[in-house]
């Protein structure tokens, strides 16, 4: 795949086809009927949306602001061709040098801010060493190192479209970007989180693939000075002239069907014994996963591998629970402990060649980079408890787009393990899990999971998502709670006679060694 140029990627430099910015122009008429006495365009490459914007808009001064000096020159020769009248124009400045309150100051009357923005990250700038950025701040309420260290990554974009929100606090006008989806989701939140917010907007689905050559979710996002409830409503493409649905912030969180969310949302409650988790989190794949071969183990370097049996547990992945391959697995996984900071050392006694490999690939796993390691015992993971032991599991990958659970049996005797793209609930028995799968795939459970989910996000299905429903409140719309509160109540755990008798004789071996 070809790489992208550094001015592109510096700059986000994705210039807006002409016929584009023309289709955006119609719909601020037909849909919004926007007619502007001024219109801004703080990013204007090459002048499209100026262009289009002095066709359309046949009575306001259009003022257009770009960083490259020859895009000015080029942008200003088009304008002199197309038109005899002076009423458009570019001028040469950078979005973050500039004092755009003083330009605004100058104009009057309903004001249009529209155009394309860079589709660029501040941690891509990063890399880049770039200037083209804004200054570090807390603007996403971030908690934490990132709130303290202004580290966190955002979308230049995202910032932008904040700034332009201000620009319109106190006058009336609308603001007509090119984004992505998931940016300008974001900044719907941000003016809802506002006391005085006093916009409502609008989402027209575009094909960036097509228009741009990106592999993103991308839309025209419009803005306007309505009062409103800051719900959003989403149009299918720039030729719809009727929203298919409507996001918005309902009890603290974005939902992407405000509709359907409201029709269930009685389901809505935590479950204290039934708690979604992610799978094991190690980092280091070529050492902790290994493929089953001819009576050993072959691991991610390929070499051939002598193991115990007690550490080993056959491993699901995201790709597997994703696409239903839940009765056989092609890998194993090392679990190394029983809960988050177990002490490992007794690994050397309880599986002598277990330790012994984890020793000689000691390098890699002491090079994982997540400070999550920093301080735990030799050869830790994460995302393990008791709750990954329990024999039977309902389990739904975090990556794929479609809301498919699968229920999951033990494979030769032993639970299965689950990577961290995987989302899963545990149980004791399988009457019970077969009941709470019955609970979870019911259309009332579906239809308001789904009315959370935005399916353009690279991990569409969170375990904070799943959290939301509450399995008492859906056994009781479908008339089953009695059944529920009988399995919901704490049983014995199973005794694992094997691992017992295992563990009891490693127990020996400690003990003798110790003397």
């Amino acid at each position: 795949m070809a790489k992208k140029p550094i001015d592109k990627w510096q700059f986000g430099d994705f210039q807006t086809p002409i016929s584009l910015a023309r289709k955006v122009v119609e719909v601020l008429i037909r849909n919004h009927h926007v007619k502007p006495d001024v219109v801004i365009e703080p990013t204007c490459g090459k002048g499209a949306f100026v262009l289009a914007a002095h066709e359309g808009f046949k009575s306001a001064f259009i003022q257009g602001f770009e960083i490259n000096t020859a895009y000015v020159s080029e942008a200003n020769s088009s304008l002199k061709a197309a038109f005899d009248i002076d009423r458009a124009f570019v001028k040469e400045a950078d979005f973050f040098e500039t004092d755009w309150s003083k330009i605004l100051s100058k104009f009057s009357g309903y004001v249009l801010i529209i155009g394309n923005p860079p589709w660029v990250t501040s941690s891509e700038l990063g890399i880049l060493n770039s200037r083209n950025i804004p200054e570090k701040s807390n603007f996403q309420n971030r908690k934490g190192i990132e709130a303290i260290t202004g580290s966190g990554n955002f979308d230049i974009s995202e910032w932008m479209l904040l700034q332009h929100i201000k620009w319109l606090s106190e006058r009336e006008g609308s603001i007509a970007f090119l984004c992505k989806y998931s940016v300008a989701r974001k900044v719907m939140r941000q003016v809802r989180q506002s006391a005085e917010h006093r916009f409502f907007g609008h989402i027209y689905s575009i094909d960036a693939k097509a228009h741009f050559g990106a592999s993103v979710e991308a839309c025209l996002f419009v803005l306007t000075t309505d009062a409103g409830n800051a719900d959003c409503e989403v149009y299918e493409s720039l030729d719809s002239d009727k929203a298919s649905q409507i996001i918005g912030e309902r009890d603290g969180y974005i939902v992407s069907d405000v509709i359907r969310y409201e029709m269930w949302r009685h389901l809505k409650g935590q479950d204290p014994r039934y708690i979604w988790r992610s799978g094991i989190k190690h980092d280091c794949s070529k050492v902790m996963e290994l493929e089953p071969v001819g009576g050993n183990y072959k691991n991610g370097f390929n070499e051939s591998v002598i193991l115990e049996n007690i550490y080993i547990y056959p491993l699901l992945k995201g790709s597997d629970i994703g696409n239903g391959r839940v009765s056989s697995y092609r890998k194993v996984v090392l679990v190394t402990q029983n809960n988050v900071g177990e002490d490992t050392s007794k690994i050397k006694y309880i599986a002598p060649k277990t330790w012994n490999y984890l020793v000689e690939h000691r390098r890699y796993l002491d090079d994982r980079k997540s400070s999550i390691y920093n301080g735990k015992p030799d050869f830790s993971i994460f995302g393990i408890g008791s709750y990954s032991f329990k024999q039977w599991k309902i389990a739904i990958s975090g990556l794929y787009k479609r809301l498919q659970f699968s229920l999951v049996a033990p494979l030769d005797g032993k639970p299965v393990i689950f990577d961290d793209t995987v989302n899963f609930l545990s149980f004791d028995t399988e009457d019970e899990a077969k009941f709470v799968f019955h609970l979870i795939t019911s259309s009332p459970s579906l239809e308001f999971i789904e009315s959370m989910i935005f399916w353009d996000e690279k991990r569409p299905i969170t375990s904070q998502i799943l959290r939301r429903l509450s399995l008492k409140n859906v056994a009781s719309e479908l008339g089953e709670l009695e059944k529920y509160l009988s399995l919901a109540e704490p049983k014995p755990m199973p005794i694992n006679f094997k691992g017992q008798l295992e563990l009891g004789i490693a127990e020996k071996r400690m003990k003798y060694h110790a003397r």
